[in-house]
């Protein structure tokens, strides 16, 4: 019997599911996770606190694949994950479209003012015309990583007409590279931040690049909330030198109340609620968990594995 240590709040839909040779320590808490992770050749660790996740990763000498829903993997041990030669699994694209469909949703109320309408419906104030004629159609968008969620976006938006340019890790006639992209900011309608958080994303948009885009530029953030400059972009935003923009991830969370973000009428502050499972992703993490389970028993490489090098 192969020992796994998994989340109780999973156990109705996963434990029907499960493969024989599987014996099954449920976590529901902090302690009933360090309780039982010294024992763990499998485990899924995933909570909203970190601090117990880590210390129970310390603790599980026999750990051989810890598994996670989370598409971020930054905030895990990735060097000593590599020392101990444990597999590591993300979630990879499970959320890709919803964060994609969420991140248009947030452009397009920008670009049409959707949030002064809904301000003047709840003062029961009819309209004399719409707060913004922007459209997506003819725009032009920069994506930074183009992974499963940045090609989710880029696939939406190409469906309203927007010319959208990818930047990969490697360019080629399609893309830019890692060092092409600062110099063409100010092309760009929209700049879209989708790349995984690691020591090379980490401030790619500080002052130098935001003076560097268009005074209609907006800046779309569904990445990590450190791969910009936060003070950089609030002076910016204040000053009013480019248009808008849509933060999903701030540094810190939950923003405190009072925050200058806050006061800021072009900071549209979405609330790290993009990547919130819905029932389709819970159920998509779930099946790659039970497949990943028959790959693992079997010796084969495991679905969405983490390139503990590169952080991705």
């Amino acid at each position: 019997m192969t020992r796994a240590l998994l989340p109780a709040a999973a156990r109705a839909e996963l434990e029907p599911r499960l493969p024989e040779w599987l014996q099954v320590d449920w976590w529901h808490d902090s302690a009933s996770m360090l309780a039982a992770a010294p024992d763990a050749e499998i485990a899924w660790l995933d909570m909203h606190d970190k601090s117990a996740p880590l210390e129970a990763i310390r603790s599980a000498t026999k750990l051989r694949w810890l598994s996670s829903a989370f598409a971020g993997v930054d905030w895990l041990p990735l060097d000593d994950l590599a020392k101990r030669e444990i597999t590591l699994t993300n979630g990879a694209g499970l959320a890709a479209n919803q964060v994609a469909e969420f991140a248009v949703m947030a452009m397009l109320n920008v670009a049409r003012g959707y949030r002064e309408i809904v301000r003047a419906q709840d003062r029961g104030e009819w309209l004399p015309g719409p707060p913004s004629r922007r459209e997506l159609s003819g725009s032009s968008a920069l994506i930074i990583g183009y992974g499963a969620i940045g090609q989710a976006i880029g696939r939406m938006l190409g469906g309203f007409g927007v010319n959208v340019t990818p930047v990969r890790r490697n360019a080629s006639e399609t893309a830019l590279g890692p060092q092409d992209w600062q110099a063409r900011l100010g092309e760009f309608d929209w700049v879209i931040l989708t790349a995984p958080g690691t020591d090379e994303t980490a401030h790619i948009i500080g002052q130098a690049e935001l003076a560097a885009m268009k005074a209609e530029a907006v800046l779309v953030n569904v990445a990590r909330a450190g791969m910009i400059d936060q003070q950089a972009l609030a002076d910016t935003l204040r000053a009013n030198l480019i248009h808008a923009a849509i933060l999903d991830l701030t540094d810190p969370e939950p923003l405190p109340r009072g925050h200058p973000l806050w006061s800021l009428e072009n900071a549209h502050i979405t609330m790290h609620l993009a990547g919130i499972p819905t029932p389709a992703t819970r159920e998509r993490g779930l099946a790659r968990f039970l497949a990943n389970c028959e790959r693992y028993r079997s010796g084969q490489p495991l679905e969405a594995q983490v390139d503990l090098v590169l952080g991705y």
